[in-house]
């Protein structure tokens, strides 16, 4: 049965710019194809510049609209720059998803300060570099929907993955705050808090800790839904966060785990 077309107009995503940063592979490319069938221009934001061109061929596949841009976003000038053009090139920016994050999966006596460094400058201080170039853009439109991409760990800590749950736990309130101090240019702020999801990025957290990864997708399964998520899952909870489903929804959370924060 074909959705109501009051419900299409509210999920119809046409004309506006969706910037998606880490959007090269896993969650970030599922949310920017999502979008991009919403009918968003979706911009691949990446630091992988193979790969990123790859996500933009198979979201245009598809018929969406996608266009990699370069960006290290632990970088306040390449934030800048590539801000810069894509408002030089499409006017606009709407959507804003701080997706890119790394991890380490070690204790505090164990990691690095340079993994330290690297683990918060791309997941923590990159969504507020990020974000401080795109929200001007929005406060001069008087709208826009910011989603930064939390984790479970930002509820709660986790083995061995210190700096990563520091990052994740700052992404969480940092997105409280940001509600509450542009709000009243219209601009929504909210976070998506995935639990284990099949990407590339939990392969790496398998290798990382020595395990096999499917015996480690069979253990990450073990919670009320008894699966481990996928790319998808979360790309449809941003869709409701970027969209006008939600037009009074700001400061809030949604976790995306599968019941494993229940």
């Amino acid at each position: 049965m074909p959705l109501h077309s009051d419900l299409q107009q509210l999920m119809d995503l046409s004309g506006k710019v969706a910037v998606i940063s880490g959007a090269a592979s896993g969650i970030g490319k599922a949310i920017a194809k999502t979008l991009a069938d919403a009918g968003a221009i979706s911009i691949v934001l990446d630091i992988d510049r193979a790969k990123g061109r790859k996500a933009e061929k198979e979201i245009r596949s598809g018929e969406g609209q996608a266009f990699f841009f370069h960006c290290d976003v632990s970088s306040s000038a390449e934030c800048q720059k590539v801000v810069e053009q894509i408002i030089d090139e499409f006017k606009h920016i709407d959507i804003l998803v701080n997706n890119a994050g790394v991890i380490f999966r070690k204790d505090s006596v164990e990691l690095d300060e340079e993994e330290w460094d690297k683990t918060l400058n791309v997941g923590l201080k990159g969504v507020y570099l990020l974000s401080q170039q795109v929200i001007p853009h929005m406060s001069s439109q008087h709208k826009g929907s910011i989603i930064n991409i939390g984790s479970g760990w930002s509820f709660q800590g986790g083995p061995k993955a210190v700096s990563y749950c520091a990052a994740k736990g700052g992404v969480l309130n940092m997105t409280r705050a940001m509600a509450i101090d542009h709000g009243q240019q219209n601009i929504r702020v909210n976070c998506v808090c995935p639990g284990d999801i099949d990407t590339p990025l939990l392969e790496s957290e398998a290798q990382q800790l020595g395990l096999d990864y499917g015996e480690y997708l069979k253990e990450a399964g073990e919670r009320p839904l008894a699966r481990v998520g996928t790319p998808e899952d979360v790309a449809k909870a941003v869709l409701f966060f970027a969209s006008d489903l939600s037009p009074w929804v700001t400061g809030a959370h949604l976790a995306v785990d599968g019941g494993g924060t229940a």
